[in-house]
């Protein structure tokens, strides 16, 4: 596991914040116990702001016509859905809540190519809220697989996320378990998949990026 590249400039940060907090408290706050409380709090918020940007080391899971999830979380929506941007038809959508204790790191669900991307700004509702998808920043990509079936992806700011990163582009190559962007604190990623794919999880499901297969394509 190791920090990604985009989180150090910000824990930095934090961190020089923390430490002007700290010293200030430390000369303000007149009982010893109440230092020491208000240290303590102000080492949580740099290990949490430490371990929101931790990447893992995976070995992601190869399975024929399988979508492998991009993201960490928990499955809150598996419904059928009218898909306006892209596809401009009916899709299966599953979506992914990452709260803002889950990594962070978005990865391709399978081999293919980038074939559309357009960056969305928008509002900053929390994650789980219906029009989350729709309404909030949000950057939307889809995938075309080695068969030309395509998934769209959906990366949505959520009330805490004030940041989506993206590291890829229209006609890029996906690999699976490669990165292809990251949302700091707290959010959600949407998949709209055809309708005939054979889904793999339940709403409630904890899913791993790299790791879990969302469905099966036909």
């Amino acid at each position: 596991m190791h920090i990604h590249r985009k989180g150090v400039p910000i824990i930095f940060s934090v961190l020089a914040v923390l430490v002007v907090i700290a010293a200030v408290s430390w000369w303000l706050v007149p009982l010893v116990i109440l230092k020491l409380t208000v240290l303590t709090l102000l080492l949580a918020v740099l290990i949490w702001t430490v371990s929101f940007f931790r990447v893992p080391h995976r070995n992601p899971v190869i399975e024929a016509d399988s979508v492998v999830s991009s993201a960490d979380g928990t499955v809150v929506v598996i419904e059928e859905v009218y898909e306006p941007e892209y596809f401009k038809d009916r899709r299966l959508q599953v979506s992914i809540f990452m709260s803002p204790l889950n990594v962070h790191i978005n990865w391709f669900p399978f081999d293919g190519s980038v074939s559309y991307m357009k960056y969305h700004p928008g509002k900053f509702l929390i994650a789980n809220h219906p029009k989350s998808s729709t309404e909030n920043e949000r950057n939307t990509l889809v995938v075309k697989d080695l068969k030309g079936r395509e998934v769209l992806i959906r990366q949505i700011a959520g009330m805490m996320a004030r940041r989506i990163v993206w590291f890829c582009k229209t006609s890029d190559k996906a690999k699976l378990g490669q990165e292809f962007g990251l949302i700091r604190f707290g959010s959600r990623v949407d998949f709209f998949l055809p309708l005939d794919a054979k889904t793999q999880v339940k709403i409630g499901d904890k899913v791993k990026g790299q790791i879990t297969v969302l469905a099966k394509l036909v």
